[in-house]
């Protein structure tokens, strides 16, 4: 016999009830780790899923909850309200909305579908937490209770503004508080009248309708960012030159060549020799097809994904996505275009007004938001809704060197327009052409005051031509009208 042997453990065998009682007690955890699992389940879903689940459109709790409640209001920040449910005689509901196209594509309709606010906000909007006994009583007589109100962060005064200062153009504005993510203004026009949406829905809808009314240009038009891109084009550029970047020069006779290729200047302006910082405030195109051929292309790529192109958006509403689609193996003239804007790079208003808010926020985007906050009926506050950080895209360094360079667009450059006595303003204009034969796009991107900033704004003028003369006075007139209060 081994030695070994002599201390190996006989095998002990294994009764029938021993067995059972194993395998009992074995089910006996499953069933425990099921039971804990849908109790973790359920808490999520309270804390988490809940309300998404009921504001689906698949949900046929919807009808029950419409069925008992009258659907509340939206209002704006100083409690102008904007959306409301009018109750006649009869009991027949009709939601109105007491600014007609104003607010049309931000608030939304809840009437063919959902959109906007009316969207985001339903499931409180359905809820009612008006007082126990007003409730119980009018539970008792079959009365419908008072749905609870909308506070949103958007202001009357400058979604008034804006729109006015657009005017009959086609275009989009979006107002936005960098340090918070507040959405201010978001207009987009041409627009609806959302009181007689079911009467004119054939026409908004009909393919002979080339007007696209419906669509909300702020957050979901795409368009070429012309010399706006070239604020992405100067932070690579600084990326790639961090410790010599301020030794660039360039010598502007209004065109810029490149083997076959040449590219003009806007009316062929010859802005003869330029530092980065003229090149950047003059907008001088030949200055940055030149730079856009030495980048090295696939790091501009990266810092464009870092900006939020190809990604999706901080955004709880409808919205388009942003492309960028230059490759390393791009040929010389789409590097040449995609360096000033053009080529095959699109971008919303709302993704460019979140880019300058990033830099007037020292690279840090916060999360737009566009409800501040829950109250019934009778005014006490249900719920509210903070700011928070949901990206870094740059360093605070590269923020405030860009900053610097937006400050001279306006002091010494294409964004004159926002120049004033009253604050100080940093920004970027472009004019992006989009079709031979059309006039350009106008485009402005800024905020103010650039030394500590409170506000920012992205304009789009369609075929507006220079950014300098149509959409810079857009933003001014809300710059104003933010800082005369």
């Amino acid at each position: 016999m081994k030695i070994s042997d002599r201390f190996r453990r006989p095998k002990k065998e294994i009764s029938r009830e021993q067995l059972a009682n194993r395998n009992m007690l074995r089910l006996t955890y499953v069933i425990a780790a099921l039971f804990a699992a849908m109790i973790l389940y359920e808490g999520w879903f309270l804390a988490v899923d809940r309300e998404a689940a009921i504001n689906s459109s698949y949900n046929p709790r919807l009808d029950n909850f419409a069925r008992k409640v009258i659907r509340g209001e939206i209002t704006c920040s100083d409690g102008s309200v904007i959306a409301k449910t009018a109750v006649a005689e009869d009991g027949a509901e009709t939601r109105t909305y007491p600014y007609g196209s104003l607010f049309a594509h931000v608030a939304g309709y809840s009437t063919m579908g959902r959109t906007g606010i009316e969207s985001l906000g339903h499931f409180y909007l359905l809820s009612s937490h008006v007082n126990l006994i007003e409730h119980t009583v009018k539970e008792l007589v079959g009365e419908k209770n008072m749905g609870d109100r909308v506070v949103t962060t958007l202001d009357l005064e400058l979604q008034e503004t804006a729109s006015e200062a657009l005017g009959d153009r086609r275009g989009a504005v979006v107002v936005m508080e960098p340090a918070t993510g507040r959405i201010l203004a978001m207009v987009s026009k041409p627009g609806y009248d959302p009181n007689r949406l079911k009467e004119d829905w054939s026409w908004l809808v009909s393919e002979d309708n080339t007007s696209g009314q419906l669509l909300n240009r702020a957050a979901q038009g795409l368009y070429p960012p012309g010399s706006t891109f070239k604020t992405v084009i100067l932070l690579e550029y600084i990326r790639e030159h961090p410790e010599d970047y301020g030794d660039f020069r360039f010598d502007c006779d209004g065109t810029y060549e490149d083997g076959e290729y040449t590219i003009r200047c806007y009316h062929g302006n010859a802005h003869g020799s330029q530092t980065l910082q003229e090149a950047f405030a003059n907008s001088c195109n030949g200055a940055f097809a030149a730079i856009g051929r030495e980048l090295d292309a696939a790091r501009l790529a990266d810092t464009a994904g870092q900006l939020l192109f190809n990604a999706e958006l901080p955004y709880s509403l409808e919205y388009s996505r942003s492309s960028y689609a230059m490759t390393p193996a791009a040929d010389p003239w789409e590097v040449l275009q995609t360096s000033i804007g053009q080529g095959r790079t699109q971008i919303t208003p709302l993704h460019n007004a979140l880019l300058a808010s990033a830099i007037a926020n020292g690279g840090t985007l916060m999360r737009p938001y566009l409800i501040d906050h829950i109250e019934n009926a009778g005014g006490d506050v249900l719920k509210r809704f903070s700011p928070s950080a949901c990206a870094s895209l740059m360093s605070e360094e590269e923020a405030r060197i860009l900053t610097e360079m937006m400050k001279g667009v306006v002091t010494d450059g294409t964004g004159s327009a926002v120049r004033s006595d009253a604050y100080t303003a940093a920004a970027k204009t472009g004019s992006a052409e989009f079709m031979t034969g059309k006039e350009t796009h106008a485009w402005f991107i800024g905020f103010a005051p650039a030394e500590a900033p409170q506000i920012a704004v992205s304009v789009i003028v369609e075929e507006g031509g220079s950014g300098g003369s149509a959409a810079a006075p857009v933003a001014r007139s809300i710059f104003d009208a933010y800082f005369a209060r």
